[in-house]
């Protein structure tokens, strides 16, 4: 592609995904092997700290200036200054020929880390989200310790709650019939916060390329978008029935305690607080909701803004696609992370023959029912007898960073 051609024809913007879990989790181990693996080829790893990783030296071709060539194909880089600098770095690299090819990025988080200001760096950046789109969140949870620390630290449930994976590691230390029952109540536990997200074992080799990568809306083998995967709509619909399975095992173990107050009483290695509903879970909402009627996009636009702008912090996620009334055999694909939203994507045709809209939501202290009528006000499914709403859809309120994406 000649410089002058550049312009007329933008490179197809490069996936990435951040793969986050808590120390101990076995990040270096995944990384590692991942590293080795020929399907990472033309693959850029940007890693916190070089020395956490223990890269072997036996993988390593090259180094050059803070990068690490690896005989597998792959680099590594250290996130130098700040992750701006770093992504911008490689498609210098890119664009000036020193990188012949760049299939994508996997970004590796410190393990306190929330993905969310990752992703918000590059959703935010003008030139950064023209170039890179974001493919997925992969989030690893050690099987052992894993209830532990889903019971002491908040940031762990939320990096549980937003991944489009889970891998669970360490599932071979799982040898005796007690944590055998922890694996299994953390495995129920996961699929309660986040339904949607496949759970991958490390140990039984399932934390591959393939699965853990490539896991957004569009699917490079057809060069078509995947809807239906993406949102796993029906997964949300299961979760119901999952969290009353193990809220009542909860009530029956614990009837007449204060969980409030002997949450973290337990001792965390004995398989009584196994069923222990978690007070940190117990702020995280995950539901879908649909309809068949068409949205106005200005509706569309005034609903994100009010949403995004009064609770923001509470959307850990939201994923959905939109019949609009203007054009609604082009859907539109939104993506949020808190109150940031991924430049708006308009599909060509439907992909399935599904052509409602769909919203999957991930929230945090921000219940679906509020949600819910306030989505229904702004699609026009309000109750005649309802109070009139005529404020709100009047509201002169624009979103100057949707508008021009939805004409």
């Amino acid at each position: 592609m000649t410089e002058a051609a550049a312009p007329r024809h933008p490179p197809a913007p490069i996936p990435l995904t951040v793969i986050t879990g808590f120390l101990g989790s076995g990040k270096t181990t995944l990384l590692n092997r991942l590293l080795r693996d020929p399907a990472m080829a033309e693959t850029a790893v940007i890693i916190n700290e070089f020395g956490e990783i223990g890269i072997d030296h036996v993988l390593v071709e090259r180094a050059d200036d803070g990068v690490v060539e690896l005989t597998s194909g792959c680099l590594c880089c250290t996130i130098r200054g700040d992750l701006v600098a770093t992504l911008e770095d490689l498609l210098k690299r890119l664009d000036n020929g020193r990188l012949a090819a760049l299939r994508r990025v996997v970004i590796e988080t410190t393990g306190l880390a929330d993905p969310a200001p990752i992703l918000h760096t590059v959703m935010r950046h003008p030139y950064l989200v023209r170039r890179y789109r974001l493919d997925g969140v992969v989030t690893l949870i050690d099987a052992v310790n894993g209830m532990a620390t889903l019971d002491a630290q908040v940031e762990a449930v939320k990096q549980a709650a937003v991944a489009d994976r889970l891998v669970l590691t360490k599932t071979d230390l799982c040898d005796t019939p007690e944590r055998r029952s922890i694996l299994t109540a953390l495995k129920t536990r996961l699929r309660v916060l986040n339904p949607a997200a496949a759970q991958l074992d490390a140990a039984a080799g399932e934390a591959t390329p393939a699965a853990l990568l490539e896991t957004g809306l569009w699917r490079p083998e057809s060069k078509t978008a995947d809807v239906t995967t993406w949102l796993a709509e029906e997964a949300y619909r299961d979760r119901d029935a999952e969290r009353r399975r193990a809220e009542a095992a909860a009530h029956g173990h614990h009837h007449g305690h204060d969980h409030h107050h002997h949450g973290h009483g337990h001792d965390h290695g004995h398989g009584d607080h196994v069923h222990d509903p978690n007070r940190h879970d117990d702020h995280i909402r995950a539901f879908c909701l649909a309809t068949d009627r068409p949205i106005a996009a200005a509706s569309l636009d005034l609903f994100l803004e009010l949403l995004r702008s009064a609770h923001g912090p509470k959307l850990l996620r939201v994923k959905g696609v939109v019949r609009l009334a203007e054009d609604p055999e082009r859907p539109l694909v939104l993506h949020v992370v808190q109150h940031v939203v991924h430049p708006v994507a308009q599909l060509e045709r439907w992909p399935d023959g599904d052509h409602r809209t769909r919203l999957v939501f991930i929230t945090r202290d921000l219940e679906e029912g509020f949600v819910k009528r306030m989505f229904d006000a702004f699609v026009g499914e309000l109750a005649p007898d309802t109070p009139d709403t005529k404020a709100m859809t009047d509201n002169p309120l624009s979103i100057s960073g949707f508008s021009g994406s939805f004409g």
